[in-house]
């Protein structure tokens, strides 16, 4: 079904539809593409990033994959949990949205802690890499919201107030209105991310003790979401209280006491706290993965030399026979 997403006072009008494509009669909805390609974008950032974090990449592999599927089961778990309507009968029906980026961060982080202490990762540091990583698949994944049409606000009269069809079927009733604009608070969270993802990507450059990326990251979002969630009109809820809103203020609050306190650590010591990338565990690590990736370049090549002589050899061989 064609669906309609318009922005009336800027004269813009989409024609959307959930459904992407079919393989076999199975629907393949946009909202899982979009939140795929936020996650690959993240990934192939913090891959990019992890020595300057003094993280080796190959033990980090298993605790972003593990981090992932936690990130999946929370954020999906979450939403059912605070949702009157879904049980867990439910829960592996996520193509046309249900995910709560709350949910999905703390499952995220649960599994990845657990499992970095398997594969003996220093778990503070990888989670400086994977708070940017959430920033950019946040930014990204919100987009999914705009197909599906939810995640919005109360009536504006913004020049950027958006309206669509499913958006009136559930504002109009409420609100006697037709084509009420609304805030589209997807836009806003998305906006808020990709500015976050910048900022925490230069200060990363400077940054003074491990954790103070993801203690930023936590807090940042934690503001916006805190103002977005006043604004949205599907909150999940408990009693009546903004479920998210209330953790976010909570964030705000726990992140920016935790980045003073080390800030006036810091202050009182008089020296500057050794950042994991400068030790000499890091060092060692990072070299043991430079010299694998080297040799495995190494061995590459000479499978190629090989390959390369041995069709020259055949075509000589070929030739002395036709002569």
């Amino acid at each position: 079904m064609e669906n309609f997403v318009s922005f009336p006072k800027l004269g813009i009008e989409f024609k959307v539809n959930r459904v992407a494509f079919e393989i076999f009669g199975f629907e393949i909805h946009w909202y899982a593409i979009i939140i795929g390609i936020g996650m690959l974008l993240a990934l192939f950032y913090c891959f990019s990033v992890m020595k300057k974090f003094g993280v080796n990449s190959d033990r980090a592999t298993d605790v972003v994959f593990v981090g992932l599927i936690g990130g999946i089961l929370g954020a999906r778990a979450y939403y059912i949990i605070f949702d009157n309507e879904l049980t867990f009968a439910d829960f592996f029906d996520i193509r046309g949205g249900g995910l709560a980026i709350y949910g999905g961060v703390i499952g995220a982080f649960l599994c990845a802690f657990i499992t970095a202490k398997i594969r003996k990762v220093r778990f503070v540091p990888f989670a400086d890499v994977a708070a940017i990583g959430f920033a950019i698949g946040q930014s990204i994944g919100r987009w999914g919201n705009f197909i599906n049409q939810e995640a919005f606000g109360g009536p504006t009269n913004l020049p950027w107030g958006m309206t669509g069809n499913i958006i009136e079927l559930s504002v109009g009733d409420v609100y006697s209105s037709s084509y009420t604009m609304v805030h589209p608070c997807f836009l806003y969270e998305s906006l808020w991310c990709a500015l976050g993802f910048v900022i925490l990507h230069f200060l990363s450059k400077k940054r003074k003790f491990d954790g103070q990326i993801f203690l930023t990251y936590t807090a940042w979002y934690g503001v916006g979401r805190f103002f977005i969630e006043g604004l949205r009109t599907d909150s999940l809820m408990f009693g009546r209280l903004r479920v998210s809103q209330v953790l976010a203020g909570l964030c705000v609050i726990v992140s920016v006491i935790l980045i003073l306190s080390n800030f006036q650590k810091i202050k009182r010591s008089g020296v500057s706290a050794v950042l994991y990338v400068d030790t000499e565990e890091s060092k060692k690590l990072i070299a043991e993965e430079e010299a694998k990736e080297k040799k495995e370049k190494t061995d590459k090549d000479k499978k190629e030399e090989n390959k390369e002589e041995n069709t020259e050899n055949s075509e000589e061989n070929n030739n002395g026979e036709n002569n």
